[in-house]
């Protein structure tokens, strides 16, 4: 029997047009070293859940049943963008993100509900907390020399107030051209704002 396809695949929240421009406007910050640095596409940001890595399609209507279930016991809430940041340290960057504020506990929530029932599914729990994100690009080493991202940590812009009302399963696709990403279901929040 042919083994089944392992496919990469993670649950995130859809965020607003908005974000797009303020990428483009933080890309101008580092244009100094556009081929050192891998943007993620326009359509393609999002803020991550969790990550669920490689999965096996057998699994996938288990997977959907289960975000559906959690989303329709979850009220809409308010999230902010509101700064930018990278990982590990400024020194030696890996990953550019904007940061989240606003209601936290419910994204957390959240958070904790999906990682509890998917656990039960075969996927480990996070080993590191929770640290909500939108990353904008990835930096890979090695290189001839680390970036300056100065001036793109110390970047200002108006915040992004936006609402959550759903939450997305999507699948990602390593190719030659790029990373490729396929919306797998969409789960609408239970209650409105």
């Amino acid at each position: 029997m042919k083994p089944e396809r392992l496919i990469r695949t993670f649950i995130s929240i859809p965020v607003p047009l908005e974000v797009r421009s303020k990428k483009n406007m933080l890309y101008s910050t580092l244009e100094a070293c556009p081929s050192e640095i891998n943007w993620v596409k326009n359509e393609q940001l999002h803020l991550t859940i969790k990550y669920l890595g490689e999965t096996t399609e057998s699994l996938f209507d288990k997977i959907k049943s289960e975000i559906s279930e959690i989303a329709s016991t979850v009220r809409p809430f308010e999230l902010t963008i509101a700064k930018t940041g990278c990982f590990p340290k400024k020194e030696r960057p890996r990953v550019l993100w904007l940061g989240i504020d606003g209601n936290i506990t419910s994204l957390n929530s959240l958070f904790l509900n999906i990682e509890k029932k998917i656990e039960v599914l075969g996927f480990p729990r996070s080993r590191e907390d929770y640290f909500p994100h939108i990353t904008l690009a990835r930096i890979k080493y090695p290189q001839k020399h680390t970036p300056d991202i100065t001036t793109f940590l110390k970047s200002s812009y108006d915040p992004i107030d936006f609402a959550v009302d759903r939450v997305q399963f999507l699948s990602s696709e390593l190719l030659p051209s790029g990373t490729f990403y396929t919306l797998l279901g969409s789960y609408p929040l239970g209650e409105t704002l």
